[in-house]
């Protein structure tokens, strides 16, 4: 049923999705034979052949007043089916991009669904200039991980707060490139990442001028997010990035002695952080 829903994705229909799959197993075969074999009607097995043969999927052959079939292999049809695809999408990007014009509005647009949350997030990752300020759970981190290290690579800075267990590297040399990006990196508390419901959050603000801010239903892991450019709010995005920062970079220089005077409550933030430290 996964294959012969895959196929249908790719373009096929139903029944030459079933006969293709059928002569895979069997072939050559005679339409009669990849009629039983499909369960595909008689009366509709010849047209799917027909629409596959035009395809340059199906190959056909005359033989003793029997017409036989056969399947392209399957690594040459995709082969062909992925060429085709890029040429189409190209071909897209070129003809849409020249209608559609980038506003600079201030709206709040809500954006829903996981893997279009994780492209946006990609494709602003990968219009960054100067500086990305991004939080991030394993699974996101797992997801963008090969864009942020991109954006480091082009030596835009780069501030992250994980709220995961994951790790990120972003200690890369090009030897094309002068230098490395600046980048901070902190882990934030566990215990507050769940107090504050930050474990599912996902949120990148580029260059100061867009932000996405984006959480995962715990129970569904289904993701809605909201973007804008509205200057207020992509500023008091990027504020709670660097206070957080600026926060791991003073729990550093705290002493025991100091430690013992917070409040309890604060303490036990500290202590939590403190001991993915040791681990």
């Amino acid at each position: 049923m996964v294959l012969l829903s895959n196929l249908t994705a790719a373009g096929f229909s139903e029944y030459e999705a079933k006969v293709y799959l059928a002569l895979l197993s069997e072939h050559p075969a005679t339409g009669y034979q990849i009629s039983k074999s499909s369960g595909v009607p008689r009366s509709m097995v010849y047209e799917a052949l027909g629409r596959l043969h035009k395809r340059g999927a199906v190959l056909k052959s005359e033989e003793n007043r029997a017409t036989l079939y056969r399947p392209l292999p399957p690594d040459t049809l995709l082969d062909r089916f992925a060429q085709e695809h890029d040429s189409l999408m190209k071909s897209l990007r070129a003809d849409l991009s020249k209608r559609y014009s980038s506003q600079g509005e201030e709206r709040l647009w809500t954006i829903s669904g996981r893997s279009s949350v994780l492209s946006y997030a990609s494709q602003m990752l990968k219009k960054a200039d100067r500086e990305v300020s991004i939080v991030l759970g394993d699974s996101e981190l797992e997801a963008l991980r090969g864009e942020i290290q991109a954006v480091c690579g082009r030596e835009v800075n780069v501030n992250a707060l994980l709220t995961g267990e994951g790790d990120l590297e972003l200690d890369i040399k090009d030897a094309n490139k002068k230098g490395t990006c600046q980048h901070q990196i902190a882990r934030h508390p566990p215990l507050e990442s769940e107090l504050h419901e930050l474990s599912h959050m996902l949120l990148v603000v580029v260059d100061n001028r867009e932000c996405l801010i984006a959480s995962a239903s715990p129970e569904t892991s289904d993701i809605r997010g909201t973007i804008t450019k509205n200057p207020n709010l992509v500023l008091i995005a990027w504020q709670f990035v660097w206070m957080e920062l600026f926060t791991q970079r003073i729990y550093k220089n705290i002493g025991a002695e100091l430690l013992v005077q917070l409040d309890p409550q604060d303490r036990n933030i500290f202590e939590s952080l403190d001991q993915i430290k040791k681990s």
